[in-house]
């Protein structure tokens, strides 16, 4: 099964743009559900594991899209060494765990965009996202954070629509914006940083949309 990309760019807030001039993001929607994987995606995950062992993962923050990330991270005030780069997160996860492991098919598609790609995909449950699409924006000071009643404080950096955060920037999503088991649509985003090649956004959208689209 063929799949199409369709990404739209989201939009970044004035000030931000100004600041972090390389910060994008792009999302799309796709039609998926939280179900079990398909031998071939599990298959595919299995083969990624071989990827990884401890000196290619101290290797990695050297190589162009990791360093962009961590140079990033540390523009926003997080140490790339205590708060992990999604990259090096899921191959230090990997060691840790002896491989990648099949969660569901949304999960295990945004793993394999991820390590494909080293660029990070999201996904959300569209029902809990405004038609008018994703962009990133700083927050405002008692913001309600998805279902909890946590409220965010001022400035925090997070991927937004026009009626609510839904993630928090490189951090969590929202509390019942995950793609739960009744899910039959989710909206999948990535974010780019200076550094990182808009192409490479979009791949990272098309891996994990092809491993949605391409499962029976």
């Amino acid at each position: 099964m063929n799949v199409e990309l369709e990404a739209t760019t989201g939009f970044i807030e004035p000030s931000l743009r100004e600041e972090f001039p390389g910060l994008r993001l792009c999302w799309t929607a796709i039609d998926a559900s939280p179900k079990a994987s398909p031998r071939a995606v599990r298959q595919r995950l299995r083969g990624l594991s071989n990827r990884y062992h401890g000196a290619s993962v101290v290797a990695m923050r050297t190589q162009p899209i990791p360093h962009a990330y961590r140079a990033f991270f540390r523009q926003i005030g997080l140490d790339p060494d205590a708060n992990r780069i999604p990259s090096e997160e899921a191959a230090l996860a990997r060691l840790l765990q002896g491989g990648f492991y099949s969660r569901d098919l949304i999960a295990d598609a945004v793993l394999i965009a991820l390590v494909e790609t080293g660029v990070p995909v999201w996904a959300l449950d569209t029902q809990a996202v405004d038609p008018g699409g994703l962009g990133i924006r700083a927050t405002v000071s008692g913001e309600r954070f998805g279902s909890s009643e946590h409220r965010l404080p001022a400035g925090r950096l997070a991927v937004a629509d026009a009626r609510r955060v839904q993630a928090l920037l490189f951090g969590a999503i929202a509390p019942g914006h995950e793609p739960a088991q009744r899910c039959k649509r989710v909206a999948l985003f990535s974010v780019g940083v200076d550094g990182v090649p808009a192409i490479h956004v979009e791949e990272a959208l098309w891996t994990a949309m092809e491993v949605l689209g391409g499962a029976p």
